[in-house]
Parts: C-alpha cells; structure tokens; sequence
C-alpha cells in the first residue's frame, strides 16, 4: 500500500512535459486514405447495389472505419472522393513542377504513404498537401452532388427559398453546387483520426480547414438570360464551384507565406491538467468535450512561432518545423533529390539551374524533337501540319 501511495504522489507532482516533445511524431491517422486516387486502375470501385460498393481490398484496408461507414452510406460517394484526390495530386504536381519537390507520388501499396515519407515531417510541403487534398475532395463532393451522381444529396436550392428583392434584375434558379453539403462531408471523411489532441493533430486540422475555405470563398455567381432573341426578360442565376487551379494557385500563394506555429498557452495548460489529473476526473473532462460537439476540436487558436507575427488566419498555412533542403536524395526522408533534373539556365526563380542544382552545376544537351509545324487552316474545316526536326537545348543538374 505505502508503494502505491508513493507512485500517485510521484505521479501527481511530476510536470507535463511541453506539447513540442510529447506530441505524436507520426502524420495524422487520417492520411491513408489518399491511396484511393492510384487505387485498382481502371474499376476498383463496382456498385453492386444501391446501398454498398465493392471496394477492392487494397483501396479498403486503406479507410479507417467510420470512412468505410461513411461509403456504405451513401452510394457514389467514394467515386466523388477518387475523383478528387486525384484532382489533388494533378494540381499539387502542377503547382511544384518547377520546384526541388515537385511532389511525387508512388504506388501506395508499396509504401506506407501516396506522397512518401516527407508527410512524418511537419513542414511546408507537407501542409499543402493537406490542405490541396482536402480541398479537391470539397470540390469533388459539391460538383458531384450537383451533378446527380450521389443519392444522398442534390443541388443546393436554399438560395432559392430565400425571399425575392424587389430591386434586383434577376431571380435565384438552375443547380446550384451543394459547397454545404461537400464542406461538411469533407469534414467527416478527412478529418477522420484527427482528433486535435496534440499540435500536429492541429496542425493538419488547420491545413485541412483551409484548403475547404479557399474553395468555399471561390464560390461565384452565374446567370443565364430567357427570352425572345435574347431579350434577357428573365434572368436566374445560381452558384457555381471555383475552377480548381484557382484554388491550387491561392493555396500555393499561402504556401509560400506559410506561418510557422506552436502550441498555444491555454493548449499546454490543458496539457499540463490532464497529465496530472486521475483517471476518473479525466474521464469526466472527456466526456464534457464530447458534449461541446464535433466543431470543439476545430476551436483552437495556433500560435505563431515567431512572438512578432500575427496569428495564422483561417486561410493560412501552417508548418511545425522547416523543410529540408531536397537537394540530395535521402531515402530515410523519402526525398528524390534533384540529380538529372530538367532547369531553366536563363530564370533567377526557383526553376532556375543554380537554385534547382543546389550549386552543383548542370550540363547541356541539344536534342531534335519530331513535331508539327508551319500549320495551316483550310477552308472548311482541317488543319495541315508538317512535320519538322526542331533542335531544342535541355539542360539537367549534376
């Protein structure tokens, strides 16, 4: 008994070790899913009645349990979420085809992750990657709603049923893309296993965030005329999805003014309480979060790692530590290097060959490329080309 007695006291008197070293090193439980994007090419996803899915074995042990749920649930939703991720990876390899990580992917039934191991470390790339595929997925999910493909949600009519003002030339109707109901199922299925509980739970929770603003602040208005000879007598109007490389070139714009965080005070008080406290007044504390609701683990405040920055917005980009250098390959790290890269010897820019080559020099090569040339139109309606032998300078780094 006095053993026991001396363990508690130990147990309450020592501190809580800060947040930064305690925190799980691991990427956020919720990231498997992106494997779905290079999942079974072409038909991994078969319906087999309107209330399942076949899902092939590989794409399946990538879900987490409630996103297996969320599938059943409703038919078509994960043809809406592949289509998406692979919109993501489309543009984040758009965004970053001229930079040191041009985010590669692999075949996800090789390795741990789609997008390697730079996902373990906290950094820029890693945000953008979080928030780009969170993005997609909203987007995906609110077209895919308008379009009819999924049985659990339509068009988004609540602009409709809002009363008509006398002032304005236009009146609300067409298929609005329902952003509500892909901003809310985007939670749900990729925020699954990030609970917030420690910083970089946060971190991809803010990331996740930002991507379904961007998309969300993007929604714009679009009308149509009815009438005799385009008299315009009539005309309705509806809401309409950003084009997606709008939303990949905002996210790459915070990207490059990314704010770097750590854990706030309030968090490390909470922290520090619950390490101390025994087991049944933490269980009572839990229980009273799960009370707030689902949106208590999206009330943070992060804060910013440098005393003399603002805050980061609800559009911002957030990163825990900074990137490596991505210049040598480092398999531990999952990085390529940038050995035989394609550069651009006249730019300044990050394309350029001296910051692409890291220093280390490049080489030149001319090379002929076979293609047409000197085309024509002709009336009505063809194109002729020739084909020609153009000479054409590549330059790679060392």
């Amino acid at each position: 008994m006095r053993l026991w007695i001396i363990l508690g006291a130990l147990a309450v008197t020592m501190p809580a070790l800060p947040a930064e070293i305690t925190r799980n090193k691991n990427r956020g439980r919720g990231s498997m899913w992106w494997g779905i994007a290079k999942a079974g090419e072409p038909n991994n996803l078969l319906p087999m009645s309107p209330t399942s899915l076949h899902i092939e074995p590989a794409v399946y042990s990538t879900l987490r349990r409630k996103q297996r749920r969320l599938a059943r649930e409703n038919p078509g939703i994960l043809s809406a979420v592949k289509r998406g991720a692979k919109q993501a990876i489309v543009e984040c390899q758009h965004q970053f085809r001229n930079r040191r990580w041009n985010c590669s992917t692999k075949n996800f039934l090789r390795g741990k992750n789609l997008f390697g191991k730079i996902v373990d470390r906290g950094c820029r790339e890693t945000a953008f990657i979080y928030a780009i595929t969170s993005a997609a997925v909203t987007h995906s999910i609110a077209r895919a709603c308008s379009e009819g493909s999924i049985q659990s949600c339509s068009c988004d009519y609540t602009h409709q049923s809002r009363a008509s003002s006398a002032i304005r030339d236009w009146e609300w109707g067409g298929c609005s893309d329902n952003i509500g109901y892909g901003f809310k199922f985007s939670r749900e299925f990729v925020d699954t296993g990030e609970r917030g509980r420690n910083l970089r739970e946060k971190m991809n929770l803010h990331n996740n965030e930002a991507g379904r603003a961007h998309v969300s602040a993007g929604m714009h208005q679009e009308c149509k005329c009815h009438g005799m000879s385009g008299s315009c007598t009539v005309k309705t109007c509806w809401m309409r999805l950003p084009n997606m490389r709008l939303v990949g070139d905002n996210l790459k714009d915070r990207f490059d003014g990314a704010s770097r965080v750590l854990v706030s005070n309030s968090d490390r008080l909470r922290d520090s309480s619950n390490a101390i406290m025994s087991n049944s007044a933490s269980n009572s504390v839990h229980n009273r979060r799960d009370g707030l609701g689902r949106k208590h683990r999206y009330n943070f405040q992060l804060k910013p790692y440098n005393p003399e920055h603002k805050p980061p917005g609800q559009k911002d980009l957030v990163y825990l530590e900074p990137s490596p250098p991505f210049c040598e390959k480092n398999t531990k790290l999952g990085i390529l290097g940038t050995h035989g890269r394609q550069c651009n010897d006249t730019s300044i820019g990050v394309d350029g060959c001296d910051l692409m080559c890291c220093g280390r020099g490049y080489k030149s090569q001319e090379i002929i490329v076979i293609g047409r040339c000197n085309c024509v139109f002709h009336w009505c309606c063809e194109v002729k080309c020739d084909v020609c032998a153009i000479k054409k300078m590549i330059h790679t780094c060392l």
